[in-house]
């Protein structure tokens, strides 16, 4: 943790580097991911501060749109949509994915109800190879499951509908660096 502590005490040491940001933002992508500690959307993309919009979820899960009970997730993408005008949305998962992993292999999850409640938003559970701890093939089917779902929100229909807004899947390998890139035209992915 110190060195975290160090680095937040100077990190304003530099007020004109952030004088800027107080004027608001207008970030082009909204960036949605895991919370994995491995996966940091500022890195894989070179991008700097006020770029990228992100939503950070356990296994990068965008939950069923639904009006009665809204999310925070909903609210994210909403407002990324309607009110910063965001032109694409990113769904990027990425390798050794530890919720899909446990959805692939059916880890009993009954001691981390909250994770277990989370995960069933995934569904339909992904298929792949318990064995394969990359678990490639399952986070790239999860993916497209999770842009099939942003499409169901009001929101992003309408964006896409008017031609301004468009999908990506990516996938992020965590051991390599890698990322690659959904290409409906084939349904793969392949490198960018």
């Amino acid at each position: 943790m110190q060195p975290l502590i160090d680095n937040a005490r100077s990190f304003g040491d530099r007020p004109e580097e952030f004088a800027r940001h107080g004027a608001g933002q207008s970030p082009q992508v909204l960036f949605i991911t895991c919370s994995d500690s491995r996966v940091v959307p500022a890195l894989i993309t070179g991008a700097r501060p006020g770029q990228l919009f992100e939503l950070r979820t356990a296994g990068n899960i965008v939950p069923p749109h639904t009006s009665a009970h809204p999310t925070s997730e909903a609210a994210t993408i909403e407002y990324a949509v309607e009110v910063l005008g965001v032109r694409d949305i990113v769904v990027c998962g990425h390798s050794h994915c530890g919720a899909v992993g446990a959805l692939v292999r059916g880890d009993d999850l009954t001691a981390v109800p909250a994770v277990r409640d989370w995960l069933a938003h995934a569904a339909p559970r992904p298929s792949g190879t318990p064995e394969d701890p990359e678990v490639a093939e399952a986070v790239q089917c999860h993916v497209l499951t999770q842009l099939l779902r942003l499409r169901s929100y009001p929101c992003v229909q309408r964006g896409l509908t008017e031609g301004r807004l468009g999908l990506h899947g990516w996938y992020y390998e965590v051991h390599t660096g890698a990322v690659r890139t959904h290409r409906p035209e084939t349904d793969t992915f392949e490198s960018l």
